[in-house]
């Protein structure tokens, strides 16, 4: 059990640190399942259902790694001190950045099911919507954006890794050419706000990008110049949900050193309750514009997914799952303290933002559905890419076990 105070969360038990559980084990299990029920469904006689599911996992994966890291450039940039732990935790999920960019490859192997605009009649689209230049400048994109946050993490390493005895090959590399080549400490802060500006601002533009190409063209003839907004927030809303229920997992484990004070979960709190806002008004100003309007070419989207069933069940679920209930929960101050209730609200909100992708894109794949179109290879897969984000941040934990001391964080 854990004690509460009014400064800090304690361990009741510490357990020898040489006992690691199968963790590695159980991501990996997860994973397996997940690729294999992909497999079999892509193989079988509805593949596009499995396509679906692929891209929607691989939509939220990559949304939570991109909004966990840009946790660490924003509170850098602002020079917040009370989030240092944090910090270090967000930077874990830059690990995820390689398999992101392997996942979106795979996604062109299945192109024909990925795209249900292929062989329409797109009037005048069909410059932008190709998928050669598609597929080229959304790569592009993602490496840009994922190299100005991997140099962004290189250097803040520096000033938190310690020569502990602890090996790794990446740890090994990065401590050697340190050692061959001592880093000036003003040069380094200097380049690491310089990154991180860079980051928060291709994270803006490249998710804006991602969200016409892969969610909004799945119906070409719609569109939203809003979109791109409420995909990069929709991104952070997720990033920082995923960052409370890695450190509320941590901080309540007897196996690790990582503890929070109770008023920094507080102030993660805040701003997971802020950003909650930040994605409902842009979801409303979304709606609004086209209610008001009342353009047919842009209200029968809205319809469909709103008004009609099986989608408007979905959409009102999401609107209570990612809203309505956070918003009246959080409202408490106290709620916010308290790691377990963090972890599960959290939990809730991002199966809610996953729900999100399936009402999005699921009725350009299944037009005039008679019953809803989710079924349990549609969890196994998200189960799977679950298995990959859990892989890469226990991975990358391992490889640097200081960055969960409370201690680290500190400069050179």
């Amino acid at each position: 059990m854990l004690l509460v105070d009014d400064h800090y969360y304690r361990k009741a038990v510490m357990q020898d640190s040489t006992k690691k559980p199968p963790l590695m084990l159980v991501f990996g299990c997860l994973t397996a399942i997940g690729a294999v029920a992909f497999i079999v469904q892509a193989s079988g006689q509805h593949p596009r259902q499995a396509w679906q599911a692929y891209l929607v996992g691989f939509l939220l994966m990559s949304a939570i790694a991109q909004g966990g890291l840009l946790f660490s450039t924003l509170m850098h940039v602002t020079k917040a001190r009370w989030s240092g732990p944090l910090a270090n935790l967000a930077e874990s999920f830059s690990a995820v950045f390689p398999v992101s960019i392997v996942m979106f490859i795979v996604l062109f192997i299945g192109q024909s099911h990925v795209f249900p605009w292929l062989g329409q009649d797109l009037h005048g689209k069909e410059l932008w919507l190709n998928v050669p230049f598609l597929f080229t400048r959304d790569l592009f994109g993602l490496i840009l954006l994922y190299g100005f946050g991997l140099l962004y993490l290189y250097h803040a390493l520096w000033f938190k890794l310690k020569d502990n005895g602890t090996r790794g090959k990446l740890r090994d590399f990065l401590l050697t050419r340190w050692r061959n080549n001592p880093p000036d400490p003003e040069k380094y802060r200097h380049r690491m706000t310089v990154y991180a500006f860079l980051y928060m601002l291709s994270f803006a533009c490249i998710l804006s990008l991602i969200g016409y190409d892969l969610v909004m063209s799945m119906d070409p003839h719609w569109y939203s110049t809003l979109f791109g907004a409420y995909s990069f927030v929709k991104a952070i809303y997720v990033g920082f949900g995923g960052l409370i229920i890695l450190a509320a997992i941590l901080h309540m484990s007897p196996q690790t050193p990582f503890c929070l004070k109770s008023a920094q979960f507080h102030d993660i709190g805040k701003l997971f309750f802020g950003f909650c806002l930040v994605w409902a008004d842009f979801f409303y100003a979304q709606f609004v514009v086209i209610w008001y309007g009342n353009i047919s070419e842009e209200t029968a989207y809205i319809i469909e997914r709103t008004m009609l069933y099986p989608w408007n069940n979905v959409a009102w679920t999401v609107f209570i799952v990612c809203f309505v209930a956070p918003f009246l929960i959080l409202l408490n101050k106290k709620i916010k303290t308290i790691p377990k209730a963090m972890l599960i609200i959290c939990t809730v909100v991002i199966s809610g933002i996953w729900l999100e992708h399936h009402l999005l894109i699921g009725p350009a794949y299944h037009h005039h559905a008679a019953n809803l179109p989710l079924g349990f290879t549609d969890v196994l897969v998200a189960l799977g890419f679950l298995g990959l984000l859990a892989l890469a941040v226990t991975g990358y934990l391992r490889q640097f076990p200081e960055l969960l001391e409370n201690s680290a964080g500190g400069g050179k």
